[in-house]
């Protein structure tokens, strides 16, 4: 008779996920960088997806991506109401607006985290930190 293999030992907790590891430099200017340049394209998904994930890996990428969230949710609103008051002409032009203002500043933020330096958007509402 073979006796089964041994069993991989158990964590005392109780089971969970394993701690997450903290990233490298370069590797917290990457997300950060990227998380910048996808609101680009793809607005607020990007910074809530990276704040979600990456928040415990790091400062760097943490303030990165909240500051990319409050910013991409800002301009959210903006488009929303502007959408609305489209109705009225003045609405075409917040919304064109929120669009210039989400990709000049966006390319600035991605090209500051890239260099590793600290960016906080302007005009922007915070709701996260």
């Amino acid at each position: 008779m073979t006796t089964p293999p041994p069993q991989p030992p158990q964590p005392p907790y109780g089971g969970g996920a394993p701690a997450s590891q903290p990233l490298s430099p370069s590797d917290e200017k990457l997300w950060a960088t990227l998380v910048h340049v996808g609101g680009i394209f793809f607005n607020f998904l990007p910074a809530l997806i990276g704040y979600l994930v990456l928040k415990d890996r790091g400062p760097f990428v943490r303030a990165h991506s909240s500051t990319a969230l409050n910013f991409q949710l800002t301009m959210l609103i903006a488009e929303i109401v502007g959408w609305i008051l489209s109705i009225v002409i003045i609405g075409l032009f917040i919304v064109a607006a929120a669009y210039i203002l989400r990709l000049v500043f966006s390319i600035i933020a991605a090209i500051k985290a890239n260099q590793g330096e600290w960016y906080t958007y302007p005009l922007s509402i915070k709701f996260v930190s």
